[in-house]
């Protein structure tokens, strides 16, 4: 009726009650997007942080072969959290104990003679998937090359190339699966291929990393290429 009051809100009959409802929630604000980097700032450490940042390889910062930085394209590859990296023993990277070992004193005599190195091998992301990759490290305290030193980590998907020569996208696979401990059988089942055709391939990864039988072929993917 014209000229009728309403009563006050808390008078009200509340209608979502009544009917057993519950009044919908407030939208909520979509999430904020993140600020873009400062392009403004020039300044040597200010793109030097920039660019560990949003490399689009992995990097990793080592003193001692524990971790000081992981950017995020380490954490990506890893599958573990950045502030779950630092401060841990790369050895979370690796398969195993003996790997770790081997591939320390592999990396400590070569890296005496020269700065630079890089290799194949296989690496562990978080959850125990195994992948092979390939390492390029650099140390900045030559004397001592474990003291300080930069990582990159590139995981090894595609075919083989002229120019980097070494296991094919198959032989990898196959090779994952005999340091897992399976048979030729056991492989075959689970890639859908013959069985003849996974001894094949394990044939041609034993010949190209001097392998004599397949315990020795475990030792030398375990070792590094």
């Amino acid at each position: 009726m014209a000229g009728r009051k309403r009563p006050p809100a808390s008078e009200q009959p509340d209608l979502f009650a009544e009917a057993g409802l519950s009044p919908a929630p407030p939208a909520e604000a979509p999430p904020k997007r993140p600020p873009p980097p400062d392009l403004s700032a020039t300044d040597d450490a200010s793109l030097s942080a920039l660019a560990f940042v949003e490399a689009p390889v992995a990097l990793l910062v080592l003193a001692n072969r524990r971790i000081l930085q992981a950017n995020p394209a380490a954490a990506a590859l890893f599958g573990w959290p950045r502030h779950l990296m630092q401060g841990q023993s790369v050895r979370m990277l690796y398969p195993s104990a003996f790997e770790f070992r081997a591939v320390g004193e592999r990396w400590l005599r070569l890296m005496r003679d020269r700065p630079v190195h890089e290799d194949e091998r296989v690496m562990q992301a978080r959850g125990g998937t195994m992948f092979w990759a390939r390492a390029r490290g650099r140390t900045l305290t030559p004397d001592a090359p474990f003291e300080l030193m930069v990582w990159t980590f590139e995981k090894l998907e595609g075919p083989e190339t002229p120019d980097q020569p070494g296991l094919t996208a198959r032989e990898r696979e196959i090779a994952l699966h005999v340091v897992a401990g399976r048979t030729a059988k056991q492989i075959a089942r689970l890639l859908d291929i013959s069985h003849r055709t996974v001894e094949v391939h394990r044939a041609s990864v034993m010949r190209k990393l001097g392998a004599r039988n397949v315990a020795e072929l475990v030792s030398r993917i375990m070792e590094t290429r």
